[in-house]
């Protein structure tokens, strides 16, 4: 055996993605991302102001001159971004590129999600960057743009303008675009989006870019894999670029032709008429698997494979080959040791080109064969939610391939009505998964598979397996957030109340609500809990519980509820019957609730009527008539219980007298009749339960005197 067909029957090391980070359309977190895919979210909208206008470029012709028939596409929301946290001068921004800018954050993001923080330790020589980027970046057009004054100049001059107007024109046309400074070199360098990111994260591995078109994402974690595997890094940071979405973009698709004239990429679909332009950043921090065991980091799946192929002989150069991608695709399968009947998810590159979609279903089926027993391969493609985000597409595809592994859900494809022929013949393995359904587990791992292709003829083929069969972490969609205070005071909850930042966009409200979890206080003496949702107010909602504890402070609060016994009073369940107490001798507020039952009668009452928070009524403070009761208003937590308000049988025996406190009853102590109390929070001590009436029990509890209001009780006379 040679030694080259010994090294092909060697497995290599799995590769583990420890990290992810991205931004896409309609997504600016890790967590949006895939919350978007699950909830099959259309993030594709109309072209936004700050790219280009469509009523200056847009004709439905098109075959017409300098126009595009595309108006819409996918695109990142405005992101904050701070100049200082990453080391650039504020005046330098004009002149650097935004993949440049928004690729630092992203792969921050990215190592922060693996574990390697600032403050982390690590050997930093030994990590590397390689990310796909294509040759052009948007800077590049109004840069050169200025250069066409003599044109300008000439053309008016030649019109029987005057050489004053001219001088004036060409400034003013110069004055709209970017000028030319000692930062423009550099800031519009696709290598520069690699070097920036090693500045920033004071790396000293490897540091680079490749350019291959559609495919450069997966190059680049080609390339990563290799250098891990040839023990020339321990981490890489590696993926895809690309915030290249002008009109300059959008017109090399139109003329091609590419786009899609209804402004809807549809993979796989009968009604396919070409592809949608997208934007967006997709960063993947990379280990040998050992290493990611041995350091204890999350992982959340495993490269077993990277097949790559070129389709050499064709048609056009852009022309998809199936010949090329099948090669590919056996390369991947044969590095990884596994067979393509184990794929239980394809990731596609799945333009919506009628000619591309053609091509990769006839290499897919040449190389996964026929199905005698029907489809049970998910196919789909990401494209048909965020758009062709050319460089990133295929690190957009690696990452809802590893979610879905890591979540063990098969994700959805929207836009899809009716399958293409190939897909829905009986023999076929595929079909287009269009709901979101559980991946159940077969009797191997699961495994997905992602393609990228580029024009060229670049094929490259990406074989993942989940790291454990059993789901690990609970898959949070990031559109609800749970806000938890507390402190000493009231008004120190108030204040916090109103320093929340709730009119702040949801990532922003997400990060403070992590930072309220981290710095909640248990023991704290008065905390609060309140549930927010992406599409609420926020602000609204820390305004409305800040006035609530305002009333509060002044015994009584926006609902008409006591704040000296209920500690739940704004979520009682019927706030329209909190009243007010008073008494001959004192003013007490109560939050009462009860069942009224007699326990000695003959004749057994139905189900008990229950009354929430009633106000009761007697004529002396000291002594209350009591029946059967149960707490109810507060789901059973620390209400003071109801005297009966029928006067006429107060000395009746069949009824126990209790003087009614403002103190919860002690844990372990039970109401007369209560199966059970839920106690929230610690009750104050008492003495031992004595027995009143037969099979009844109450609490005889001692003062407290560090109480604000100290517990008074008094039973009845066999007490």
């Amino acid at each position: 055996m040679s030694e080259r067909q010994e090294q092909q029957q060697r497995a290599p090391e799995p590769i583990a993605i420890i990290g992810m980070g991205c931004l896409f359309p309609k997504a600016n977190s890790l967590r949006a991302y895939w919350a978007n895919i699950k909830n099959a979210v259309d993030a594709i909208s109309e072209v936004p102001a700050s790219h280009w206008r469509p009523e200056d470029y847009f004709d439905a012709d098109p075959k017409r001159s300098d126009f595009t028939y595309g108006r819409r596409g996918g695109f990142l929301d405005p992101i904050d971004f701070d100049p200082l946290e990453f080391g650039m001068p504020p005046a330098t921004l004009e002149a650097t590129d935004t993949s440049q800018l928004l690729g630092m954050l992203a792969a921050d993001r990215a190592l922060r999600d693996a574990g390697y923080g600032p403050d982390s330790t690590f050997d930093r020589d030994r990590v590397s960057v390689i990310l796909g980027v294509t040759g052009a970046l948007e800077l590049v057009i109004p840069l050169g743009a200025r250069l066409g004054h003599p044109l300008w100049r000439q053309a008016l001059l030649e019109a029987g303008i005057d050489a004053d107007t001219v001088e004036d024109a060409v400034q003013r046309i110069g004055d709209a675009y970017v000028p030319w400074q000692e930062a423009s070199f550099p800031g519009l360098l696709g290598n520069v989006v690699a070097g920036r990111i090693t500045k920033h994260l004071n790396l000293g591995g490897t540091n680079c870019v490749v350019d291959a078109a559609c495919a450069s994402s997966l190059s680049a974690i080609n390339l990563a894999t290799l250098e891990l595997a040839a023990g020339r890094s321990d981490m890489v940071i590696t993926g895809g670029v690309d915030t290249f979405n002008d009109i300059f973009m959008y017109m090399c698709f139109s003329k091609t032709p590419a786009l899609s004239p209804s402004g809807h990429a549809k993979p796989f679909d009968v009604s396919a008429d070409g592809t949608t332009l997208g934007e967006g950043l997709g960063i993947l921090v990379l280990k040998r698997l050992s290493d990611a065991e041995r350091d204890g980091d999350r992982v959340y799946a495993c490269i077993r494979g990277m097949g790559s192929s070129s389709d050499g002989k064709g048609d056009a150069i852009y022309a998809p080959s199936a010949k090329g991608q099948t090669k590919a695709l056996r390369r991947a399968y044969e590095q990884a040791q596994v067979a393509p009947e184990s794929i239980e998810l394809v990731e596609a590159h799945g333009t919506g080109t009628a000619a591309g979609d053609a091509a990769e279903i006839t290499a897919l089926q040449e190389v996964y064969g026929a199905s005698p027993n029907g489809a049970w391969c998910a196919l789909g493609s990401v494209k048909s939610q965020i758009g062709h985000t050319k460089a990133a597409a295929g690190a957009a595809g690696v990452i809802k391939a590893a979610l879905a592994l890591y979540h063990k859900v098969l994700p959805p494809t929207i836009k899809v009505q009716q399958p293409q022929a190939a897909l829905t013949r009986e023999n076929t393995p595929f079909y287009v998964n269009t709901d979101k359904r559980p991946w159940v587990r077969s009797r191997h791992p699961r495994r997905a598979a992602v393609s990228a292709l580029g024009f060229g003829g670049s094929n490259f083929h990406c074989v993942l397996e989940e790291y454990s069969a059993l789901k690990t972490a609970p898959d949070w969609n990031g559109d609800i957030e749970i806000l938890a205070f507390s402190a000493e005071t009231t008004e120190a909850l108030r204040q916090s109340l109103l320093a929340f930042p709730g009119a702040a966009v949801w990532d922003e409200v997400q990060r403070e609500a992590q930072q309220l979890r981290q710095h909640f206080t248990p023991s704290a003496k008065y905390r609060l809990v309140l549930v927010a949702r992406a599409d609420q107010d926020v602000s609204k909602i820390m305004s409305e519980a800040a006035q609530a504890l305002k009333e509060r402070g002044r015994g009584r609060n926006s609902r008409g509820c006591c704040a000296t016994s209920c500690a739940h009073s704004l979520k009682c369940s019927n706030p329209s019957s909190w009243r007010r107490r008073s008494s001959s001798n004192r003013r007490e507020k109560v939050c009462t609730a009860s069942f009224i039952r007699s326990q000695h009668s003959r004749r057994r009452r139905a189900r008990p009527r229950r009354r929430s928070c009633a106000t009761p009524q007697w004529p002396n403070p000291r002594w209350a008539r009591w029946k059967r009761v149960r707490s109810s208003c507060c789901g059973g937590l620390d209400c003071i219980r109801t005297p009966m308000r029928d006067t006429a049988m107060a000395n009746s025996p069949r009824y126990t007298r209790l003087v009614v406190t403002t103190s919860p009853p002690c844990s372990g102590c039970r109401a007369p009749g209560v199966n059970s109390w839920r106690m929230a929070t610690a009750a104050p001590a008492c003495s031992p339960c004595v027995p009143v009436w037969p099979r009844w029990r109450a609490c005889c509890a001692r003062a407290d005197s560090t109480s604000p209001s100290p517990t008074r009780t008094r039973l009845s006379k066999r007490c």
